[in-house]
């Protein structure tokens, strides 16, 4: 972890190496697309239905993804192209084509490479829908709730959205990456500040809130085969939380200047830590200790809303902060999952300047229907789209590993060395 920090921070830049952005912006950049509406709306979802008890296999497969973020964004980097325009794609594609024909099977490499392509730009548009009909939600519940004239303005806010999305997506993966690496730090510091001041004021609750997180994990009241539901359950809003295993992140972190992949692997691990381990388990702990433990599993879907209310129930004008919070959010997490979006169709049709027109505003018409349609119906979608894609990355993954691992102990071996030296 430290050895990431450093990377972060800079102290292993070469302004001579390939690529389009630093490594700074490249997290950022992922951690844009990972820290959304999901931090705020899928924790909801995981305890509204399973209880407390998912919050915790959340974090836990937040824990064991830093291992997968690790090995795809390696590969994303190790197998990227660099396209005639100077731009750097890669990613799952380029790693399963690649790196499957080096070990000898090109043919399966190729298959599985366009069928994640066309899975992440499913998948982009799913999780674009997701994002634009959460906040657009919580828009609603600030300003007046159901019953208010906005409510039945869901084309008109998702329109106003893609417009601004569609400025800054245009520009490609350096005009994102400068957006969020102001963006990120700027919406995580209010949703976080925020947040421990309602746990915070909770406080007396805090020891109750973690038992009922820990014993429901284990112990679901009356539910037969409740854990392995609940494990599921945690684990699935994790995976379309942190994205790890999916792949998607690679997609960003390719386009970092280095020229040692591993690098980028090191600090792809930061991104579970931030986006699972930290923010949820904040999101977490503000739910768990604003309403008794046992009311919260309804059975029911309830995303942001629940959030906003465990917030109301310290600060009763907190929906409108948090209206502005979800929006950051959701913005920060359309404008990098057009990119992934943009990439897997690249791949499938090449590079040219009327792909990438033709499919971004394509992707703003998908925010403008997202706020018009059920969660529940997206939830379906997405989550399909993202299960097809971690499906082919896996593959490639276990494929790819005892490659990655000499690769690996060759880098510490250089980092030794260098130390012997000094």
């Amino acid at each position: 972890m430290g050895h990431a920090l450093r990377i972060v921070r800079g102290k292993e830049d070469d302004i001579d190496d390939p690529g389009e952005v630093s490594h700074f912006q490249a997290l950022t950049a992922a951690v844009s697309g990972t820290v959304g509406v999901g931090n705020i709306a899928h924790v909801a979802v995981a305890v509204s239905i399973g209880g407390p008890g998912a919050a915790f296999w959340m974090v836990m497969a937040g824990f064991l993804g830093m291992a997968s973020k690790f090995a795809e964004c390696t590969l994303g980097v190790k197998y990227r192209q660099e396209n005639p325009d100077g731009s750097i794609s890669g990613g799952p594609m380029f790693f399963l084509h690649r790196g499957l024909a080096q070990l000898g099977w090109p043919r399966a490499g190729r298959g599985l490479a366009i069928y994640y392509a066309i899975c992440v730009v499913g998948g982009s548009i799913g999780v674009g829908m997701f994002q634009s009909n959460q906040a657009f939600v919580q828009f609603v519940a600030a300003t007046g709730g159901e019953e208010s004239v906005i409510a039945e303005s869901g084309w008109l806010f998702g329109i106003v959205l893609s417009v601004f999305v569609g400025l800054v997506i245009m520009g490609g993966i350096q005009s994102i990456a400068r957006v969020t690496a102001k963006l990120v730090p700027f919406m995580a510091a209010i949703y976080i500040g925020t947040a421990l001041f309602v746990i915070l004021a909770n406080a007396d609750r805090i020891p109750a809130g973690l038992l009922a997180i820990v014993r429901d994990a284990f112990e679901p009241e009356g539910m037969a085969g409740g854990v392995l539901g609940i494990v599921v359950l945690g684990f699935r809003r994790a995976a379309f939380s942190n994205e790890a295993g999916i792949g998607s992140s690679s997609i960003a972190h390719a386009a970092v200047k280095t020229r040692e992949p591993l690098t980028q692997g090191f600090v792809a691990m930061l991104e579970p830590l931030i986006d699972t381990i930290i923010v949820c388990s904040i999101t977490a702990l503000v739910i768990v200790t604003a309403f008794e433990p046992g009311s919260i599993a309804t059975g029911e879907i309830n995303g942001v809303e629940l959030t906003s209310a465990a917030f109301e129930q310290v600060l009763p004008w907190f929906p409108s902060v948090l209206s502005l919070v979800v929006l950051l959010f959701a913005y920060s997490t359309l404008i990098t999952w057009s990119y992934y979006g943009l990439e897997g169709l690249i791949y499938l049709v090449g590079p040219s300047p009327g792909v990438r027109w033709t499919f971004n505003i394509f992707y703003c018409l998908c925010a403008v229907i997202g706020c018009t349609t059920t969660l529940a119906t997206i939830l379906e979608f997405s989550d399909s789209m993202i299960f097809a894609m971690a499906l082919a990355n896996l593959i490639g993954l276990y494929c790819l590993a005892p490659g990655l691992r000499r690769d690996l102990k060759t880098y510490w071996s250089g980092i030794q060395a260098r130390k012997d030296k000094i």
